[in-house]
């Protein structure tokens, strides 16, 4: 279970990072325009907010992936801790989103389906 934990781990981490990109680099771009469903002056206005989220996301990814590997060399209890920190907020952050504006449920479920999985088959492998 410890395998496909690392796994769904690593696959937050890379929705994450793609969440990254899209919040810090194509945000005024017709991909994060389309994605976002904004309109240029709108992108426009709130990208300095974007370009924060958008690390807060790659920071979340850093720590997860960060506990990927650790994990992956042996280190139980700190590669675990890692995952638990990173994968948790990621999962955190997704039910924020989701309750705060219902309307993005799909988004949130995205953002949060791979870590809460991840957190379960870690629970499972070590509980």
């Amino acid at each position: 279970m410890t395998a496909v934990a690392l796994v769904l781990a690593s696959i937050a981490v890379l929705i994450h990072v793609y969440i990254f990109w899209l919040e810090a680099f194509a945000w005024t771009k017709p991909r994060g325009l389309a994605t976002f469903g904004m309109g240029q002056d709108q992108a426009d206005a709130s990208k300095e907010l974007a370009l924060n989220q958008g690390f807060y996301n790659l920071f979340l990814a850093v720590v997860a992936a960060a506990g990927v590997v650790t994990l992956a060399m042996g280190h139980t209890s700190v590669g675990a801790a890692l995952i638990v920190a990173g994968c948790g907020s990621m999962v955190a952050a997704g039910a924020v989103l989701w309750i705060s504006s219902p309307a993005k449920a799909r988004a949130a479920l995205v953002q949060l389906t791979a870590p809460a999985l991840a957190l379960i088959a870690l629970a499972i492998a070590y509980l």
